[in-house]
């Protein structure tokens, strides 16, 4: 193959891990392709998380139709966080961009995040810049509980965002796969770059109704999840010590 017929590698690898999202991954991939063809090289990684409907097929079809698509699939369901790993190791792009496969975040929003991130000077060591949601489009006791654990997670862990949950984040890849893996570490992604020394940005963005599929979660049981998390992300903050620059001599 020559270099003139060779594929543009990619700026930036789009990520999203679903599970028994078959209603949703084809609308939400054409939103990703209308945001992002003409302006930045791309590819999307769809990472099925041992879905039992009809995603798999639905994503077997999209891949032939849609070039810049790629299409993991663990064997097991492991969880939205490992999702998200398998995707950002198999990312060929040294910026990776997540966002939920349930077609909540917006991906006409993921031009935004991108600008924030290159407007960065070089010496402000940014390395992820996380949207907030504005308007959220959720019941009423999910976002009662949500502006409960966010206020609760900021004071504890001061990582300057009041919206931690958001899945739509864009960050360095090489940054997040330097990060101590456990599950749900995608809602601790901000604190978790600034204990490693990166700084980071915050962007609102838009939020939307679920119109197609159910929710995989209810409020109570991620409650009780969070609190343990909570209790480990702080640890991990804790005990992290820093270098400061490291030089061969």
């Amino acid at each position: 193959m020559t270099s003139e017929s060779a594929p543009q590698a990619p700026e930036l690898s789009v990520v999203v891990p679903v599970k028994d999202e078959a209603e949703n991954v084809r609308p939400l991939i054409d939103e990703i392709t209308a945001a992002l063809r003409g302006r930045v090289a791309f590819e999307i990684v769809y990472v099925d998380d041992g879905s039992g409907d009809a995603t798999p097929a639905v994503l077997a079809t999209a891949r032939a139709e849609v070039p810049e698509l790629r299409v993991l699939r663990h064997e097991k369901n492991a969880g939205q966080s490992a999702g998200v790993r398998s995707g950002v190791k198999a990312a060929r792009a040294p910026l990776v961009v997540t966002l939920d496969g349930d077609g909540q975040n917006d991906p006409a929003d993921i031009p935004k995040l991108l600008d924030a991130y290159r407007a960065a000077a070089p010496g402000e060591r940014v390395r992820l810049v996380g949207g907030q949601r504005v308007k959220r489009q959720d019941t009423a006791a999910k976002r009662w509980a949500s502006r409960f654990a966010n206020g609760l997670r900021s004071r504890l862990l001061n990582d300057d965002t009041r919206d931690t949950g958001c899945g739509l984040k864009l960050f360095d890849r090489q940054a997040f796969l330097d990060l101590p893996y456990f599950d749900h570490l995608h809602r601790y992604l901000p604190a978790l770059m600034k204990r490693d020394g990166w700084a980071i940005r915050m962007v609102d963005v838009g939020h939307r109704a679920r119109t197609r599929g159910a929710s995989k979660y209810g409020v109570l049981d991620r409650a009780l999840v969070s609190i343990r998390d909570l209790m480990g992300v702080m640890w991990l903050m804790a005990r992290r010590r820093l270098p400061g620059e490291v030089k061969e001599l």
